[in-house]
């Protein structure tokens, strides 16, 4: 593997605690949290007093703006953003400027979400964006960005669909700020293939490594993601929930449900309170239809915060394994208005959909997942299917090749696109997919099945011409 874990685990925890402290004062919250539990995990590990000044606690930076900055922060904080925006709007420190800049994309995106109607709108005429893309393009012309502004340069020229300039941007954020895991994210969703993966210029930072082991398993590299996060969890990482959880969805991508669930309950055991990536425990938990245990997850995500994102989706699998399709529908549209940006709710309301065989339903769903992220072969195996269904079995072939390309080891996607080539009579490229199911493990038995009555049929058909 190319990518070793090495790095001084004393020079973490110091980039850690600036980080977390800078993070604070932008309001990202969200990395503000990942980066505490990463320094959390390293609780153990002392630093001397040399290691640490004053500036990684965020203590000597000051100045006049400071009072404004604090007004407008706690505006930004109860999403008053526009009145964030109005007084930071002639601030000139770092995190004043970005605050002002942050405010006004995410006022923008609260209004989207507050006005959306059943058609998602579109990002192209969305002028409030464009303004702040013009903004944000100006004083990057000028060199006036720091790491954070490019983050945020980065994503509003992906909304934009400028997608290999905000790849350009993100990289450069990565070289600025590389402690902000919201800008390796962003970038993530931009990379297709392994190829444009390696061709990526990142900064040599030991943040670089959480990015590929990420980029692994959103490429199904699962061999090599696992690596990396085993030797993650080697490099003093072992107790972080963020990790483990990572592992166990590796070890779920290679069909280990009963290991993936084992970890998932291990992470409970250690953090009882935590909901990330519950949801992803709840599908396992749905496959392998432990309802008792599904049923307690769900009351206990209740319990915690019943209004949160992975509540709304495990609560709706929980419906869903009981057969109550509608009120799981209820819990996944519950989620999408919470976050319509939330890959997991579209993917398992379009299989809800599908139980209800509202076909209409599940292709709107499937295609707003795909929209989220063209890389959930769930997706594009869910249209497959649906196509199936309304006997249209070229557009049903098309997604299932969209499928088995993103997931080339999973004999499922193998023999479906299979039985597609089958039900169009393109019988020597269903024996390819068979065979080739066979080779990666075909844990059903079905392709081996399918290939025994087919040379069945064939022996049949030589032994009759030869008589």
């Amino acid at each position: 593997m190319d990518d070793l874990v090495k790095f001084n685990i004393k020079e973490v925890k110091c980039d850690l605690l600036p980080a977390i402290n800078e993070c604070t004062q932008r309001g990202l919250l969200h990395t503000t949290k990942w980066l505490a539990e990463l320094n959390y995990s390293l609780k153990d590990v002392k630093l001397d007093l040399h290691d640490v000044t004053t500036d990684d606690i965020g203590l000597t930076e000051s100045s006049e703006e400071d009072d404004t900055y604090i007004l407008a922060k706690t505006y930004f904080d109860l999403k008053e953003y526009d009145r964030a925006a109005y007084f930071t709007e002639k601030c000139t420190t770092s995190k004043a400027r970005f605050l002002y800049l942050y405010s006004r994309y995410l006022s923008g995106e609260k209004k989207k979400i507050d006005d959306m109607t059943d058609i998602p709108p579109d990002p192209m005429r969305n002028d409030s964006l464009k303004l702040l893309c013009a903004d944000l393009r100006k004083d990057h012309l000028a060199g006036k960005l720091d790491g954070f502004c490019l983050y945020l340069f980065g994503v509003t020229l992906k909304k934009l669909q400028l997608t290999r300039e905000a790849t350009e941007v993100l990289v450069e954020s990565t070289h600025k700020q590389p402690m902000h895991w919201g800008t390796w994210l962003e970038l993530a969703a931009l990379i297709t293939d392994r190829e444009k993966l390696e061709s990526l210029r990142l900064p040599n930072h030991w943040m670089k490594h959480f990015f590929m082991a990420h980029m692994y398993l959103e490429l199904q590299l699962i061999d090599e993601g696992l690596a990396m996060y085993c030797e993650l969890q080697s490099m003093g990482f072992e107790k972080n929930a963020y990790v483990l959880a990572q592992t166990a969805i590796a070890v779920h991508y290679r069909r280990d449900v009963d290991n993936a669930i084992k970890t998932f309950k291990h992470i409970i055991k250690e953090d009882p309170y935590c909901l990330d990536n519950m949801d992803t425990y709840s599908n396992l938990l749905y496959v392998k239809e432990m309802k008792v245990e599904l049923a307690y997850l769900a009351h206990r995500a209740t319990e915690i915060d019943k209004y949160r994102l992975e509540t709304c989706c495990i609560v709706g699998n929980y419906y869903s394994l009981r057969a109550d399709h509608q009120k799981a529908v209820m819990y996944f549209h519950r989620a999408l208005k919470l976050n319509p940006q939330y890959l997991s709710a579209w993917t398992l309301l379009g299989h809800e959909f599908m139980e209800m065989k509202n076909t209409n339903g599940a292709i709107h769903s499937y295609r707003q997942a795909i929209e989220v992220n063209r890389r959930d072969y769930r997706a594009w195996y869910g249209l497959g299917q649906t196509y199936e269904i309304l006997k249209m079995p070229s557009y049903g072939l098309y997604y299932y090749k969209q499928a088995q390309l993103l997931r080339p080891h999973d004999s499922r996607m193998v023999l479906a696109l299979g039985e597609a080539y089958e039900k169009q009579d393109k019988i020597q490229d269903a024996l390819k997919c068979y065979y080739k199911a066979c080779n990666v493990g075909d844990i059903e038995g079905v392709a081996l099945i399918k290939l025994a009555n087919w040379v069945n049929t064939i022996m049949r058909l030589q032994l009759i011409q030869i008589l």
